[in-house]
């Protein structure tokens, strides 16, 4: 039992450095309000109208597509950090095609006018 203790200790400990910082705010939180406004519904600095179920256009949707091309993009442009000479001509070429297929794709997303604000 003794080389369990070092476990056991750690599941002691580690409950208590993930709950304590949720229970400091406690002791120093108001139940009232100073100002009302604190209490009434806010979106976008206006009173809601409206519901909120409904649909969504679909130029909501491509926005956050169009930002999320990019992050495969730095993924795999990661070989390129390795020096030339570890790199063989297989890694230069798939990197090469894959800077192609991006050229291609670029000039192809802006005449389709995906990023053109209306």
């Amino acid at each position: 039992m003794l080389e369990f203790s070092p476990i056991c200790i750690y599941l002691v400990i580690s409950p208590l450095v993930s709950l304590i910082p949720l229970g400091v705010p406690f002791p120093f939180a108001s139940n009232s309000s100073t100002y009302p406004e604190k209490l009434s519904a806010y979106e976008c600095g206006s009173d809601p109208s409206g519901d909120a179920r409904s649909r969504f256009d679909i130029r909501f949707y491509l926005v956050p597509i169009l930002f999320i091309i990019p992050d495969p993009e730095v993924t795999f442009s990661f070989p390129w950090a390795v020096p030339p000479n570890k790199i063989d001509l297989f890694g230069s070429w798939s990197m090469m095609a894959f800077l192609l297929i991006l050229m291609i794709g670029s000039p192809y997303e802006w005449k389709r006018g995906a990023s053109d604000r209306e």
